[in-house]
């Protein structure tokens, strides 16, 4: 082994100080690499374990792994401890996990984009590998035997030739001062013990037993409550209140007015500060307060539609991205296919409403909730509040469903501005209908979808989309180009086999907040792209998923045999209605197959969900399996079921009367299969919703032979 870095006399010294703790390994951004532990660094694990995403083995043997991101999705809590147990041959119930706090030195914290495995995978492996090869290392040292006649297994070294064996609490202090081994050897995976193999969540137990504690749970010393009632008409001010009735209130103890940044704007509200949760919502119901709500338009619901058709129509958009001469063969040709799509508005909805702790220093903050960005948040604050960014102090609990919404800088700013205006620490617990009222949403969008078929074949493909664009609230240079998400959901065979191909963006602006949801882009624009090839295919007069083959790699047709082969796609009979889409975000690709039939009391009912999905390299079936099985059910959610509406620029629905979610009688069975192969890893947590809107429709088209291009729909109304 040839050595990085030494670690000195004086930094061992100080780790054996450290109250057990033996060695650590960071982890850095995916292409950087694994070191020793500087003096610097070592100072800073004096103060706080969680300099990095550290995997900690203590004298004792106990391995602590600090998570540094939020655990949805496939679940950081236990998908990262499934892969280090693999490599650090150690028992995967023996890994404790904690949260780690907003750190620049943790890289990017952002829980989002189905990024935690697809992005850092690799270096986990490199990282416990490394830790274990250090440990053999020390153990050899130990017993003056070969290195390579010693394994590691079950949290301990043992020496083959002899039987001896010792823990990995025994070798830590040891494992620490040996060298850096560089190009670890990791295991193949046909070895696996671990990765790729099902096992139950470690957080579920804590998750059922009320055990864990939730953003809602955290308390702390001295901490008061806080509401805030907000403009309903998100851009408006504050003219004026009248606190006297809700200062009446016992427990209440100060009301003020208060304003918070929403991207690039800023959302006034009234604060109502008290002794519990409950007397601060009931002096909220008190408040008597007068809205400002001129300098912006008041929209209404039927208004943005009818923007977004006309912009299609008459416009032709920001290009994303163009190959060939589309318009030329649209312009010149006999027939063409010529339709719109439509996508709603959607609220994130998370089953734990938004709640924030902060507690203001003077010259420092200290946050605690369920956050989504720990880092981002730290940017925000240290921006808006005019502190050190080492003194923005993020603290994440669990989270109760984020979605995407937990990831935004809004609710911890409020509860900043806030805890200093009092001077105190509080908790700013906001309601369903705040939740739902406030936004920001998923923008809704009108699709233009062209197309030409010549002799059974796409000759031409074009698309424009006209909505809001995310990132136009972060960045205004970002106004001068399309949407950089305009083709996502839209998998990339196509670009290699049809010729004549366009994507645009028709910008489009009004003053509502909007933000990522669940998949961003794809959940809107796979209902509009794979809608239209199934129009396509029914055009060209061939099968849809054949179809689709014509133009899809050899990666694809695996996943398309495999929907082919579960569903009976080949076998399906005259009275039943089957319909496709594959969709691919996030690097995964994932199809659906619905089946449907009519409902002897009206309209229809979906009979069977089939979902495959290639994502390449996994750590637990289980875990992919239920993250897609989510996403059907918040996709059939969107898609059949509810949407946020406006009108006079403001929101019309309140809580779960109004937008009301798929009950459980409402699901129908789901079956769901993992493609096998050596790809690097994509993305789990959000590529399964997508193909879920398309491939219903699809379905229902070829029972009724009705084509559904606007969510949502009724299905008892088909």
């Amino acid at each position: 082994m040839s050595l990085d870095k030494e670690i000195s006399r004086k930094s061992f010294l100080k780790i054996a100080s450290l109250g057990g703790i033996g060695l650590c390994l960071g982890l850095f951004a995916a292409d950087s690499k694994t070191h020793i532990l500087t003096d610097e660094e070592i100072e800073a694990a004096i103060q706080s374990v969680e300099l990095n995403a550290w995997v900690i083995i203590d004298t004792n043997g106990k391995i602590t792994f600090v998570d540094h991101r939020a655990e949805m999705g496939q679940g950081s809590f236990h998908s990262v401890p499934q892969i280090l147990a693999e490599e650090l041959e150690v028992n995967l119930n023996d890994i404790h996990v904690i949260f780690g706090k907003g750190d620049k030195k943790y890289g990017n914290q952002v829980t989002g984009g189905s990024s935690t495995i697809r992005s850092n995978y690799k270096n986990f492996l490199k990282i416990t590998a490394t830790a274990r090869e250090m440990l053999i290392a020390a153990a050899a040292v130990k017993w003056s035997a070969d290195h390579s006649d010693c394994y590691a297994e079950n949290g301990q070294v043992i020496h083959r030739p002899s039987g001896k064996k010792a823990h990995y609490g025994e070798l830590v202090l040891a494992a620490s001062k040996m060298p850096i081994p560089k190009d670890v050897k990791l295991k193949k995976r046909s070895d696996y013990k671990v990765i790729g193999k099902p096992s139950r969540r470690i957080d579920t137990k804590s998750k059922t037993n009320g055990s864990v504690t939730f953003g809602l749970d955290k308390k702390i010393l001295g901490m008061l409550y806080a509401a805030v009632e907000r403009n309903p008409r998100l851009r408006g001010k504050v003219k004026s209140f009248d606190a006297t009735e809700a200062l009446k209130v016992p427990g209440v103890k100060k009301v003020f007015k208060i304003k918070m940044l929403v991207f690039k704007t800023y959302r006034e509200g009234v604060a109502v500060v008290a002794d519990n949760t409950y007397a601060a919502l009931q002096g909220k119901k008190a408040l008597k307060v007068v809205w400002d709500d001129t300098g912006f338009e008041h929209i209404n619901t039927a208004d943005i539609y009818k923007r977004q058709e006309e912009n299609v129509r008459t416009k032709e958009g920001l290009s994303f991205k163009k190959q060939g001469d589309p318009d030329k063969i649209l312009a010149t040709a006999g027939k063409k296919i010529d339709v719109m799509y439509q996508t709603p508005y959607q609220s994130h909805y998370a089953m734990e409403p938004l709640n924030c702790i902060a507690h203001h220093q003077g010259d420092k903050v200290e946050i605690w909730g369920p956050i989504q960005a720990p880092d981002w948040v730290q940017d925000a604050l240290s921006e808006e509040l005019g502190l050190k960014r080492e003194n923005v102090i993020v603290n994440m609990t669990f989270l109760g469903g984020g979605f995407g919404r937990k990831a935004f800088m809004d609710y911890p700013h409020e509860a900043a501005v806030i805890s200093k205006e009092i001077n105190a620490p509080v908790q700013v617990v906001w309601t369903r209908e705040d939740d739902s009222t406030q936004g920001p949403y998923r923008p809704g969008i009108t699709y233009r979808c062209e197309g030409v078929i010549k002799e059974g074949k796409i000759e031409a493909l074009k698309f424009r989309m006209s909505g809001q664009n995310n990132d136009h609230w972060r960045e205004e240079s970002a106004k001068t180009k399309a949407n950089r998400s305009t083709s996502e959901g839209f998998l990339q065979p196509y670009f290699d086999n049809i010729k004549n191909v366009s994507f645009a963006e028709v910008p489009f602006e009004i003053p509502i907040p909007s933000m990522w949801w669940r998949s961003v882009y794809a959940s809107t624009n796979g209902f509009a792209y794979e809608s239209f090839l199934d129009e396509l295919s029914h055009e060209a007069g061939k099968d849809p998923l054949a179809f689709r083959r014509e133009y899809l790699d050899e990666r694809t047709h695996k996943l398309i045999d495999k929907l082919e082969e579960v569903s009976g796609w080949k076998k399906r009979k005259k009275n039943e209605g089957f319909g496709v889409a594959i969709t691919e975000c996030f690097a995964s690709t994932v199809g659906h197959v619905v089946k449907v039939s009519k409902n002897p009391d009206g309209g229809v009912k979906i009979d069977k969900v089939w979902a495959v999905i290639d994502c390449g390299w996994y750590v637990n079936p289980d875990i992919i399996k239920a993250q897609v099985e989510g996403s059907i059910v918040m996709g059939l959610g969107a898609a059949a079921f509810h949407e946020i509406t406006f009108k006079e620029g403001k929101t019309e629905q309140k809580n779960f009367y109004a937008y009301p979610m798929p009950r459980i009688n409402d699901i129908p069975p789901i079956e769901v299969f993992v493609i096998d192969n050596d790809e690097d890893a994509g993305g789990v947590g959000e590529p399964g919703l997508p193909p879920l809107a398309p491939a219903l429709t699809n379905a229902i088209f070829d029972l009724t032979g009705k084509r559904i291009r606007k969510l949502p729909f009724d299905l008892n109304k088909v």
